[in-house]
């Protein structure tokens, strides 16, 4: 009943680069009107042959790597998405079979863009229950997929790929590398954001999901610093679901971590939904950013309008 960490990141993305300049040149837009309203520059879209589950499986074994493990130790395989077209086999019995995991109890968890931290919660109750001892914790999209490339108010924003966590649990006598998760959600606004639809479609309600983003979250956010014991100024980082900059920035800003990196991994691979948590910790892991036992601050929002956030430990 130690609690769980974070044994390591990973992430992936398609190779395949959009620019605004490349958008352009499909609807009625312009690099100038997209990053006045939205911050984003690029993005990278997966092809045909780029499945869900191969973008999950590029990120987790990246994961497994760093922490110096194998699939064969891994028994649980949490997949957070909301683009799995197939009803079954599910994503995480998909990324399970392709990296080889024997056994393993796999779910997936579909939160939209706070699927990330519903899914890195689930696996931190269950390493506590000692219903699962290491854990495969994965956000993967293809947005690209369910999106309207001739609406200019959606196609700007998204993009493809995917980033994983392995969780195991921590040192007996040592703290927890993952701090209590606070959630909910605001049901009777879920049409604020949806795919829906034959085929499906993404689709939003941009100005009341701004107005719920960065008026009501900021003290949730706070919220779950308290949880973990910690105000808002002792973190190192916050990284925010990468919806908007227009959002993360004063978002960050309300939280009050004067002190943190804000992660702005939009601006290079645009919204790219359960996979956007993930992703950028693990570029901030990458580069350096932050340093192991950095106190960061994982705060996913949006679809169902629901939201969850930890404070985590950096691997």
């Amino acid at each position: 009943m130690n609690g769980s960490r974070i044994a390591a990141v990973g992430h992936y993305q398609p190779a395949k680069v959009l620019t605004n300049e490349d958008l352009a040149g499909l609807v009625d837009t312009s690099d100038e009107w997209i990053t006045s309203r939205v911050g984003i520059r690029t993005r990278h879209i997966a092809g045909p042959d780029e499945p869900v589950d191969e973008l999950a499986a590029h990120a987790a074994a990246k994961a497994l790597a760093a922490a110096g493990m194998t699939s064969g130790d891994i028994d649980l395989v949490l997949v957070a998405t909301s683009t799995a077209i197939d009803r079954s086999p599910n994503m995480a019995a998909r990324v399970a079979a392709r990296l080889g995991v024997p056994s393993p109890a796999a779910m997936d968890v579909n939160v939209v863009c706070a699927g990330f931290t519903h899914a890195l919660a689930t696996a931190d109750h269950a390493v506590r229950a000692g219903a699962a001892t290491r854990a495969l914790v994965i956000g993967a999209d293809k947005m690209s997929e369910v999106t309207d490339w001739s609406d200019r108010t959606t196609c700007v924003l998204v993009g493809d790929g995917a980033g994983a966590a392995v969780v195991e649990a921590a040192a007996p006598g040592t703290e927890p590398g993952i701090g209590p998760v606070l959630w909910g959600s605001v049901p009777e606004m879920g049409h604020a954001v949806r795919i829906e639809g034959t085929p499906p479609r993404f689709a939003q309600e941009g100005q009341s999901v701004y107005r719920w983003a960065t008026t009501r979250l900021p003290a949730i956010a706070r919220q779950a610093c308290e949880r973990a014991g910690l105000a808002p100024e002792d973190l190192a980082a916050v990284v925010l679901h990468q919806a908007n900059l227009r959002i993360i920035e004063p978002l960050a800003a309300k939280i009050g971590a004067v002190n943190a990196v804000v992660a702005r991994d939009v601006v290079d691979s645009g919204n790219t939904s359960a996979a956007s948590i993930p992703l950028a910790f693990s570029k901030l892991v990458e580069r350096g950013e932050i340093s192991t036992g950095d106190p960061v601050l994982l705060f996913g929002f949006g679809g169902n309008l629901s939201y969850a956030g930890q404070v985590v430990r950096c691997p």
